[in-house]
């Protein structure tokens, strides 16, 4: 065959006589291809008794197709059967119905399933009433029960089945259970003895305990001592069905001695019905039954089944670790002991044998076998998280550690896939204790830290990004909130940079786009402290910016009410100083907010932003927070937001506001502040120390150039009752250049260990600590190093010595700080609130 012309030149084809002796071809091909088709085309007599007047109406064709159609037209016709009793039940029923049941004594395979299941769909339409049901489609489907197609038959039990769960009581009796007799005698055939024990595991349920233990009981016993093993097998695991439906009691006295009989059987199909049958029953039984009667069939059970087929071995692996948890109160220390072993010796089953052999070479049965095996060892791994309970978690290591390592370097994949999916039975304990996990791995176990400890981490970051993508696309949105929620513990772990560039991001995503409003508050909170440990100023800047302007700024007021839950926790979490710096001023401009729910969020935010300033530093942020109070009782026009406005107004007016100085009152809430205060200059001073020793490699800084810096670093006397402790030499002893460089190098590199050392959960704590009247610094780690704490002088001149180039006057950050702003803020150099902030220092140390 001529082949194709190339893409490029289909749309311009080609009609040379080459092109077309080859499209020639093509279509005598096409030809001989389509002989035997035209061949299977019907005949016209084949085509006029395939077609129906198009004037007749659906129950007009309905019952004509039924009467005078071939099989498919018949079948069509039932498996729309649903539509027509949808659209003119009572024709249906009169005139469509009668022709079913005919075509039905006569119908197919095919045809006998498509009316089992358009039964079942017409009974869960309720199409029609029970009653109504029950007198049309009843005798039906009792009718065919017994088909002599095994999977027709299956078809019309699962139908009845159903019908029985919504049958009157009366009519069970009549039309069910009393030809139930007869049909569950010897003389009739296996298959309707069969359909007899499973109608009667469903009949349980719909009479009380008098008819059951006189009509059904009777029955129940004598298919359980059946002279088909097949019988017997199936109405043993009818049992646990009856055993529900009659009560503890008559289980005990009717129903248990059948399964203790059912499981000594000569059939092993049977003894395996009996065994899950009593593994299903466990919780029904009291202590005595279980210890005394069922664990010494287990037992016995388990002994024998390595000599027995491997079917049982696969049922056994399956249902032990609900054996063992319905067991485990009764077991003495040697039979725990003994069936620990049982699993173990499980786990391992298939695995001794000689690997790297040819299949082509092996016996089918063996490979069959080795497929059995394979079962097992994959129904031991789905039984792992019951075995861990099993053998109390504080023994994991000892007893089912080596277990757990042989199961996850299974050969097979199923097993390796099937222990991996057991995680999720600890998913909210992994997540709770995910700080801890996290801190150790990036440690390898020491209490000390590595400067080289991320870099052992390769696949860290990679797998927390994967674990928090996967929780975003489930639906389970309580564990994406958990998550974010512990990944606060980042700063501990991995480095601000690799949190800047792979975590930020993100969590500015999820604000912005979550729909789930917890989810968004974890990220909101999370990020904030992402910022709180940023050690790089310009980073620091960009977020905050990026807060400002596409939270506080944004278009959509879905973004600017989480803004303000970011205040929220900016307060919770930033000095004082910190928060008026950089977001006093855009969150009081939302009083001004177009959305009535933004300023009713604001108006309860209110008060916590108030606490945030000191009087007199912070005089013209306070006038200005009344004149956005003012406004908006004076222009409110919404009802709800103007009541909130006038409750918050009061609430302000009886506060008491801050001062520089220490007050016997505000004394442990300044104390707490200035704590967090000392940290973020804490972080500025490494990030220059750390400039400086980058500086160091090319240019060494000569001891005489790093004391008169140190000089210039004003030190503050901080009141005696806060504790600082320092190491090496004592405070009174001046102390050389380079071993303060080198203590604050150290600080510098392990800041993150000891201001965050799993102990982020004091930020947690800060609130509620200041609040109950009680204080514990929440930087412990911090005042047991020798820290520096710096005037706002010092942090001005630092601050402008290493301000961005991005982020120029021209462009500046709201700055509404109390002195202590970028020199890149004009409104900030040179305050004159500068001077005040001095003495209160000065009185700090006087007055401590």
């Amino acid at each position: 065959m001529h082949p194709p012309p190339p893409p490029a030149a289909a749309a311009a084809m080609d009609f040379s006589q080459n092109s077309l002796f080859g499209y020639m071809e093509d279509l005598q091909e096409l030809t001989i291809i389509e002989r035997p088709v035209r061949r299977s085309l019907k005949t016209p007599e084949e085509i006029e008794r395939l077609t129906v007047d198009e004037d007749l109406s659906d129950i007009e064709r309905a019952v004509y197709l039924l009467s005078a159609g071939q099989d498919i037209q018949g079948t069509s016709v039932i498996a729309n059967l649903p539509y027509l009793m949808r659209q003119n039940p009572a024709e249906t029923l009169r005139r469509v119905l009668p022709k079913v049941r005919e075509v039905l004594h006569v119908a197919g395979v095919e045809m006998q399933l498509t009316a089992a299941v358009s039964f079942l769909t017409i009974l869960q339409e309720d199409s029609v009433s029970i009653h109504t049901y029950a007198h049309s489609f009843l005798q039906v489907i009792l009718l065919h029960l017994e088909h002599r197609d095994a999977g027709v038959s299956n078809a019309w039990l699962e139908t009845l089945l159903f019908v029985i769960e919504v049958l009157p009581k009366e009519t069970l009796r009549h039309e069910i259970l009393n030809p139930l007799v007869s049909k569950a005698q010897l003389s009739q055939t296996v298959q309707s003895r069969l359909v007899s024990c499973k109608i009667l595991g469903k009949l349980t349920n719909k009479f009380d305990a008098h008819t059951i233990k006189r009509e059904i009981l009777p029955l129940v016993k004598s298919l359980c001592q059946d002279v088909d093993y097949d019988v017997r097998s199936c109405m043993c695991r009818q049992l646990e069905n009856i055993a529900q439906g009659i009560g503890t009691e008559l289980t005990k006295s009717a129903v248990l001695p059948e399964l203790i009989e059912l499981s000594r059987d000569e059939s092993s199909s049977v003894r395996l019905a009996a065994f899950e049958t009593l593994v299903n029953l466990l919780d029904i039984f009291d202590t005595d039954d279980r210890s005394q009667t069922i664990l010494p069939l287990v037992k016995s059970f388990c002994e024998k089944s390595f000599k027995a087929d491997e079917s049982i071995l696969i049922s056994l692996s399956f249902h032990l670790g609900k054996l063992c948890h319905g067991l485990y109160g009764i077991f003495t220390p040697d039979q725990h002991l003994r069936f620990l072993e049982f699993y173990k010796k499980l786990c391992t089953l298939g695995l001794q044998q000689e690997n790297g052999h040819n299949e082509n070479q092996i016996p089918p049965q063996i490979l069959e076998q080795e497929k059995k095996y394979i079962s097992v060892r994959k129904n031991c791994a789905y039984n792992f998280p019951a075995m861990i309970v099993f053998v109390d978690p504080k023994n994991f290591h000892m007893e089912l550690y080596s277990t757990f390592f042989c199961l996850c370097h299974d050969p097979e994949v199923p097993v390796r896939y099937t222990i991996a999916i057991c995680f999720y039975e600890v998913l909210d304990a992994l997540i709770d204790h995910l700080p801890e996990i996290l801190e150790l791995m990036s440690t390898g176990g020491e209490s000390s830290v590595q400067e080289n400890k991320f870099s052992s981490l390769p696949d860290l970051i990679p797998a927390l990004t994967a674990a928090e993508q996967r929780a975003a696309a489930s639906l389970k949105w309580r564990t994406h909130e958990k998550l974010l929620q512990k990944y606060a513990c980042l700063p501990h772990v991995i480095s601000s940079d690799q949190i800047y560039y792979r975590f930020l991001q993100r969590m500015f995503t999820i604000m912005m786009t979550n729909n789930v409003l917890p989810v968004q508050k974890a990220a909101s909170r999370t990020l904030c402290i992402f910022l709180r440990y940023n050690r790089k100023q310009e980073q620091r800047y960009e977020v905050i910016q990026k807060l400002i302007e596409q939270l506080g700024q944004g278009k959509s007021y879905w973004n600017r009410l989480r803004f303000l839950d970011t205040c929220e926790f900016i307060i919770e979490i930033f000095s004082k100083s910190f928060f008026c710096k950089y977001f006093f001023l855009p969150a009081i401009e939302l009083t001004h907010d177009p959305v009535a729910n933004v300023r009713m969020k604001l108006c309860n935010l209110l008060p916590k932003v108030k606490s945030t300033l000191k009087i007199p530093a912070d005089k013209h942020l306070l006038q200005q927070l009344e004149m956005c109070v003012r406004k908006l009782l004076c222009q409110e026009k919404d009802k709800d937001v103007l009541a909130i406005v006038k409750r918050t107004v009061l609430e302000l007016d009886r506060m008491e506001m801050s001062m520089d100085a220490f007050q016997k009152k505000f004394y442990e809430k300044d104390l707490l502040d200035q704590e967090k205060e000392r940290e973020e200059l804490l972080l500025l001073e490494m990030e220059q120390l750390e400039k400086d020793k980058q500086q160091n490699d090319a240019r060494p800084m000569s001891d005489k150039t790093f004391e008169k810096k140190r000089r210039d670093t004003k030190t503050p006397t901080l009141p005696k009752s806060i504790s600082v402790s320092v190491p090496g030499p004592s405070s009174g002893t001046p102390s050389t250049s380079k071993e303060i460089k080198k203590s604050k190098l150290i600080r510098s590199q392990s800041f993150n260990s000891q201001a965050f050392h799993a102990k982020y959960g004091n930020l947690d704590k800060c609130a509620s600590k200041s609040s109950a009247g009680t204080y514990t610094s929440s930087v412990s780690g911090l005042t047991k190093t020798s820290m520096i704490s710096l005037t706002d002088d010092s942090f001005r001149t630092r601050n402008a010595s290493s301000a961005p180039a991005s982020f120029s006057p021209n462009a500046p950050l709201p700055s509404t700080s109390r002195g202590t702003g970028n020199s890149a803020d004009p409104k900030s150099s040179g305050s004159k609130d500068a001077q005040p902030r001095k003495a209160t220092l000065k009185s700090r140390k006087s007055n401590p």
